[in-house]
């Protein structure tokens, strides 16, 4: 909800805070099987910005709709919003991969759940034949769906992604968050033998760039 925030809005002050204060030992994920959690920012954000944000998923947010968190798909349920990361930022690639960017640069272990290692969209038909409001974020994906999906170019960057958080020392070391402005977001990771990776992110114009040692990685 907070990297949320801050793609609607073009706003870092509160990721920020996040990441000043959060632990830095801790696992990180943006959805689960139950969708995308609302209570875990309390405190975090002013209730003004969560209301706004938890409203504007359904304003911004592709075939997403509140009716999908009501007791007509069987789900009252205050703590979660039933919806794939994915579609939650409008199945836009650019904002996907910028909040995937964020949590892989943020301190402690990403966890990726396996909808959204796919960028995969709310799932409508298996929502309508269940009646259950979180099945949205839990399709059944075939082998040559997961060959096909594997192929998009949003998924491929992400893969690339993954692998480089996996393999670069420098996320083994210390985190530091560099000056920039309000809508910006720079971050830099650095091991203790010198290797450095930096995410440099911009959230009004949902663009970012990854530096391995002063060498582009990857540029959206």
């Amino acid at each position: 909800m907070l990297l949320l925030n801050a793609l609607y809005y073009g706003q870092t002050q509160y990721l920020k805070n996040w990441l000043t204060i959060c632990p830095r030992r801790q696992f990180t994920t943006l959805d689960t099987h139950d969708g995308i959690g609302v209570v875990d920012v309390k405190d975090l954000l002013p209730d003004e910005e969560i209301e706004r944000t938890k409203e504007d998923i359904f304003k911004f947010g592709a075939n997403v709709k509140k009716i999908y968190n009501t007791a007509a798909y069987n789900n009252l349920d205050v703590y979660q919003v039933n919806c794939t990361y994915y579609s939650a930022v409008g199945d836009d690639d650019a904002s996907y991969l910028l909040a995937r960017a964020v949590q892989f640069f943020a301190p402690g272990i990403p966890q990726v759940y396996y909808v959204g290692m796919l960028a995969g969209k709310n799932d409508l038909k298996l929502l309508e034949e269940t009646k259950e409001g979180r099945n949205i974020n839990r399709h059944y994906y075939s082998v040559d769906e997961i060959e096909e999906e594997t192929r998009r170019p949003v998924v491929q960057k992400l893969l690339a992604m993954m692998r480089f958080r996996n393999e670069a020392e420098a996320f083994d070391g210390s985190f530091e968050l560099l000056p920039c402005s309000e809508q910006e977001l720079k971050i830099r990771r650095c091991s203790s033998n010198g290797d450095v990776a930096e995410l440099h992110a911009d959230f009004a114009g949902k663009s970012f760039r990854i530096l391995h040692n002063g060498n582009l990685v990857l540029e959206v």
